[in-house]
């Protein structure tokens, strides 16, 4: 309903689990709103879908360009509906988010040149369970709503009835005075005020919860006097200020307030320059500290867990894609000329670019007269997963510690294997030789089965390690994964060579170690080593390695899992 009055919030996005009525939340918009268009997107919606183009059918039949709107064009003055905007493509979201930004679709490719309206709201909905949306799509919308949990019986019993009966007369009614209260306070709206040391409370609580930049501000102001006018009010008043904080500037918390504030923005704006007339409406010291009402409210709305809050995920790192890479596998992202040896033809694409010079062409029996320059060949984009390669010194007193810590920091990695399209292959070295364990995969399952029975004891084969992590990384670039780290819980002291003897195996791993490095694997050694006085052969490894040095003689799984996700 806030949105339905200020369409400046931009959108609201809904977070919860299963069947915590997210879905039903974005039809009901279309109900509070029946007479603006409303276009539902789904997830396998490309650029095309979102922007429009070339009408293939008509431009073939006329003989010149036809353009067809996108989705984005079509929800003009309405709404954009997005079930799981988490599982949105990279070039998806982002088409999403510049028209968000600038009220319109600009497209420029294939020899079209477009621009159009799409000033739209967006509705949306996830499951954080399956990873947050990007950091930036949320930025630029003015409401996040964490849904509370529906699994109780009662619950579940009330939400069957509302559905059952939707055309219940009562329900009809309360949609309508709904609709009704929303046309009133549209209308109160442009007279509603709101005072200087509210702003100034809303300001305070940004800082305080370490939120960044100055839309959340914005979008908690203007969810305050939309609070106000559904009250039927000119006037914004406590309710509405907690209102806003916990829809607008709550969800974009890094961090949680002190019990006792301490003003921090005061010093930077006593020591701005002097300016006539702006200084004084700047907001002192005073007006920048929270008040009780205030801290109550945060205190009711602040959630248990602080890593629950979207952006104090994303603050930390553990945003739910690393990126993308290109290929001859994944999602078709675009269509550019190019040669068909080795490609993948995009017939579409291909047909578009021959239509408009149909009537200039020679053409036989009425067939299609198609040139070189015309062909399209397809671009694909695919999440782009980290392969960590956990290789575990299995020889000595400490192997069976290292087995247990690499066991679980493996099961922690692939627990967000899914979200994130990594994979983790395991190692284990004894003896004479390095043995691969678990070929790169995704399975808790598997990870159980290859670590429950292993051999301890002998040798440090390092050498022997680094070449079967290079052959590992070798064949899993082939698959599109090109992020790969390399994750060592060693002591350091190598003593079996491959072909060096005793005296020589120092040189000949310094030398493996450097090609390991020149083949682009990211390292991290964890030095298991009891005694503090005697780690130097695990920091030389490291050095040559060229990554990263951990001194952990009693490293936890978790704190394992950490560090190798932050080395990727």
């Amino acid at each position: 309903m806030l949105l339905a009055v200020e369409p400046r919030l931009k959108g609201v996005v809904f977070s919860g689990p299963p069947g915590s009525g997210k879905s039903a939340l974005l039809r009901g918009f279309q109900e509070l709103e029946p007479a603006l268009p409303c276009v539902h997107v789904p997830l396998g919606c490309d650029q095309d879908g979102l922007l429009g183009g070339l009408d293939l059918e008509a431009t073939l039949n006329q003989g010149t360009r036809v353009l067809r709107a996108g989705a984005l064009m079509r929800a003009n003055g309405g709404a954009v509906l997005v079930d799981a905007c988490n599982l949105l493509g990279n070039g998806a979201d982002t088409v999403i988010m510049s028209a968000l930004e600038d009220g319109e679709v600009r497209l420029e490719r294939e020899g079209l040149s477009l621009r159009a309206a799409a000033k739209f709201r967006l509705v949306a909905g996830y499951d954080p369970a399956e990873g947050n949306p990007r950091a930036h799509l949320l930025d630029r919308i003015g409401l996040i709503v964490t849904m509370p949990d529906l699994s109780r019986a009662e619950a579940r019993a009330a939400i069957l009835r509302r559905h059952m009966g939707a055309e219940d007369p009562e329900w009809v009614d309360e949609l309508e005075l709904m609709r009704g209260l929303i046309t009133t306070a549209r209308e109160i709206l442009p007279d509603v005020r709101i005072a200087d040391d509210d702003q100034a409370q809303l300001v305070a609580a940004s800082l305080s919860l370490g939120v960044e930049g100055h839309r959340a501000d914005l979008f908690a102001v203007l969810a305050a006097r939309a609070s106000a006018a559904l009250a039927l009010r000119d006037r914004v008043e406590r309710e509405d200020i907690a209102l806003a904080l916990r829809l607008a500037i709550l969800p974009r918390a890094t961090r949680l307030p002190e019990p006792q504030s301490t003003p921090q923005a005061a010093p930077e704006i006593q020591e701005q320059p002097s300016a006539p007339d702006p200084d004084e409406a700047l907001p002192g010291e005073d007006s920048l500290e929270l008040t009780e009402d205030v801290l109550d409210a945060l205190a009711v709305a602040a959630p248990a867990d602080l890593g629950s809050l979207p952006f104090a995920q994303s603050r930390r790192g553990r945003s739910g894609s690393r990126g993308s890479t290109d290929g001859k596998r994944g999602r078709h992202i675009a269509s550019i000329p190019g040669a068909l040896k080795g490609n993948r033809i995009d017939v579409i694409a291909t047909l578009r670019s021959a239509a408009p010079w149909q009537k200039l062409r020679e053409r036989r029996n009425g067939q299609l007269a198609i040139r070189a320059e015309d062909i399209r060949i397809k671009r694909f984009k695919s999440k782009a997963g980290a392969l960590f390669i956990f290789a575990v010194d299995a020889s000595g007193s400490m192997a069976l510690n290292r087995m247990r810590e690499a066991k679980g920091a493996v099961h922690g990695l692939l627990e967000q294997a899914y979200v994130n399209r990594d994979r983790v292959a395991l190692i284990s070295f004894r003896g004479q030789e390095a043995d691969l364990l678990l070929s790169p995969t995704g399975s808790v399952e598997l990870l159980r089965r290859a670590v429950d029975r292993i051999p301890t004891g002998g040798g440090t084969p390092i050498a022997s390690t680094l070449l079967l992590s290079m052959e590992i990384a070798s064949q899993a670039r082939r698959r599109g994964f090109e992020n790969v780290v390399l994750v060592m819980l060693t002591d350091g002291r190598a003593n079996v060579g491959l072909k060096a003897d005793r005296a020589g195996v120092e040189d000949e791993v310094r030398q493996i170690a450097a090609a390991t490095q020149a083949s682009g694997i990211k390292s991290l050694l964890i030095d298991t080593q009891r005694s503090f006085l005697d780690h130097g052969a695990g920091q030389k490894l490291a050095a040559w390695l060229g990554g990263q040095y951990l001194y952990m003689p009693n490293a936890k799984a978790t704190t394992i899992a950490q560090a190798a996700k932050q080395a990727a």
